[in-house]
């Protein structure tokens, strides 16, 4: 379990959204808007399509570190894996632990272990984008969503750990709480986005 805790945060803490920034020609995504890893902040430098990749890829680095523990160490390694994921995205060691929101990150936990609710906070989080066009407010409903749709699916042996992940994207989000409450949080697609 400990293994798959480790390869979870190293899986987990590639950045990926300083790397295909950099690749990209873009800079170092740090140094732009936010200054934050994750794919919002790679859209404010102009490119979609790196953010879209960002977005991928950040889910998908969770996916593969739970998939691979369960391979090599057995199902029960799964949750470890997740959170290992969660934790090296979150605070990676190489960033000085400045890394992302975890919101894509924890949607690839999702795909892995209970693909259903990784449906429903999908839904939540297009729904939410197109309706509010604010990232972090559809990123915490999307996130608040998981510990929900684990108990209304009756996997309840899942709820403490979606709840700590959900806790835990929420106070990453907490700067974005207060431009929220001060009505100073950007929209998708407006100039100071």
């Amino acid at each position: 379990m400990l293994l798959a805790l480790v390869l979870g945060y190293l899986l987990g803490s590639i950045p990926f959204g300083l790397l295909v920034t950099r690749l990209g020609g873009k800079g170092d995504v740090r140094d732009i808007g936010s200054g934050n890893i994750g794919a919002t902040n790679v859209l404010r430098t102009g490119s979609k399509w790196l953010a879209a990749l960002t977005l991928v890829l950040d889910c998908l680095k969770a996916v593969a570190a739970i998939l691979i523990a369960r391979r090599l160490f057995g199902d029960a390694t799964a949750p470890f894996a997740a959170a290992g994921a969660m934790l090296g995205h979150l605070y990676p060691v190489w960033l000085k632990f400045a890394g992302g929101k975890g919101v894509a990150t924890l949607l690839g936990v999702l795909i892995a272990i209970l693909p259903v609710a990784a449906a429903v906070y999908a839904a939540i989080w297009v729904l939410a984008l197109l309706t509010i066009r604010i990232s972090s407010v559809a990123g915490m409903a999307a996130a608040a969503s998981a510990p929900l749709s684990a108990a209304i699916l009756g996997n309840g042996a899942l709820f403490p750990m979606l709840l700590g992940f959900a806790l835990l994207v929420l106070w990453k989000h907490r700067a974005n709480l207060i431009r929220l409450k001060a009505g100073a949080e950007p929209r998708i697609g407006s100039r100071s986005a």
